[in-house]
C-alpha cells in the first residue's frame, strides 16, 4: 500500500502570511537550542518574490538568531510547499542548508498554522499571539496525528508577556544557536 502524502494548504496568500510567529510548541529541530523560550519567526515579503526569514530565540536571556530565506518548492504549485534556505555558518555564508516548510494548515484568518515536513521529524505549532486557546491547541495536535506525527514529541514553548523586544536584546557572543545546538546545549 503507498503512503499517503501530506495533505498541505492549497492558495496561501503569502502577503497575508508575512508578518511574525511564535512558536507555540513543536518536535524541535537539531539546530534549535534546548532550552530555548520566547522563540518566534518573522517573514517578510521580498520584491522577488521570496521570503526573508528571522528566526530568533532566547536562550539564558540572551538573544540567538539565524537570518535565510523561504521560496516557494514548485512555482507553478497552488500547494503551499516552500523551502527554506540558511547558510553556515551564518557570519561566513558558505553552506547553504536547505530544508522543507510544509503549511499543514492555516486557519482562514491567518492567525495560527501547523508548519511540518515530508520526513516527519520536524513540526511547529505556530500562533500570531504567545498564546493559543487549548482547544484549537489539541486540534492542531490531532490534525498533526492524522499526518503521521509522532506527537509525543511535541515540546511547548515557553514565553514571557510581554515578548522580548529584538532591538537593545542582549546578544548571545558565546555562539550561535545552531552551532551550540550541535553540541546539545
Amino acid at each position: 500500500m503507498a503512503k499517503k502524502e501530506m495533505e498541505v494548504v492549497k492558495g496561501i496568500d503569502l502577503q497575508r502570511y508575512m508578518g511574525r510567529w511564535y512558536e507555540i510548541a513543536s518536535i524541535p529541530s537539531r539546530n534549535q537550542p534546548k532550552n530555548g523560550t520566547d522563540t518566534r519567526a518573522t517573514y517578510t515579503l521580498k520584491d522577488d518574490g521570496t521570503v526573508h526569514v528571522l528566526n530568533e530565540t532566547w536562550s539564558d536571556g540572551k538573544r540567538g538568531f539565524i537570518e535565510g530565506s523561504a521560496y516557494k518548492a514548485d512555482s507553478t504549485s497552488d500547494e503551499a510547499k516552500l523551502k527554506v534556505k540558511f547558510y553556515l555558518p551564518p557570519f561566513l555564508p558558505i553552506i547553504p542548508v536547505v530544508g522543507d516548510y510544509w503549511v499543514l494548515y492555516l486557519d482562514e484568518d491567518y492567525q495560527y498554522a501547523l508548519i511540518g515536513q515530508p520526513s516527519k521529524k520536524n513540526l511547529w505549532i505556530l500562533c500570531r499571539q504567545i498564546h493559543l486557546e487549548e482547544e484549537i491547541y489539541e486540534q492542531l495536535i490531532e490534525k498533526a496525528k492524522g499526518e503521521g506525527y509522532d506527537v509525543s514529541k511535541l515540546k511547548k514553548t515557553t514565553h514571557t508577556d510581554p515578548a522580548p523586544e529584538t532591538e537593545g536584546a542582549p546578544a548571545d557572543t558565546k555562539g550561535v544557536w545552531w552551532f551550540k545546538s550541535i553540541f546539545g546545549k
